[in-house]
């Protein structure tokens, strides 16, 4: 890629993102017909996200042994299951009511903790990650390997705490 200042790019991409996500809950559910069994995004939801934590896990080992070809197809198969996590996690919030949480004692506790941080991090790790794409696709090593310390522990905790939180409320769907 040619060099250029893609800051503002990933600025709009990161504030169309939290914003869309954002929205959904204060809009009210969609209350029309749907041609398909909406609960089942969830799961599926909970599928992108392991899918996504395991090709992260691989393009890491990738680029502990120094192979940057392997490691920037997984990595781009991260970005393409995140994106497909998305659109299913919009299309569900919009199509149906929030879940709530049914659990009680120390479980409510975990559950709630696991769930805030998941959010907080989900919201960082979109610009993060953006970011670190760029910088590696335009050949800017020490910069991509500056922000990717930070980014992959922290896109490996989203994903994982996002399937945690799946089977956490699964019951209650």
């Amino acid at each position: 890629m040619k060099e250029r200042n893609y800051t503002p790019l990933v600025t709009v991409l990161t504030v169309v993102i939290v914003a869309l996500v954002a929205i959904l809950f204060f809009l009210p559910a969609y209350d029309g017909e749907v041609g398909f069994d909406v609960k089942m995004l969830p799961l599926l939801n909970a599928i992108f996200n392991c899918f996504t934590f395991l090709t992260l896990v691989v393009a890491l080992v990738a680029i502990k042994r120094k192979n940057i070809k392997m490691h920037r197809a997984f990595i781009g198969l991260a970005f393409l299951s995140t994106t497909l996590f998305l659109v299913s996690y919009v299309t569900y919030h919009y199509l149906t009511e929030s879940t709530k949480y049914g659990g009680e004692g120390i479980l409510r506790g975990i559950y709630f903790f696991v769930l805030l941080t998941h959010i907080v991090l989900a919201v960082v790790v979109v610009p993060l990650a953006l970011m670190s794409a760029v910088r590696g696709m335009t050949n800017q090593v020490d910069k991509h390997r500056r922000i990717a310390k930070w980014t992959m522990p922290i896109w490996l905790y989203v994903s994982f705490t996002g399937v945690v939180v799946y089977l956490m409320i699964s019951p209650y769907y």
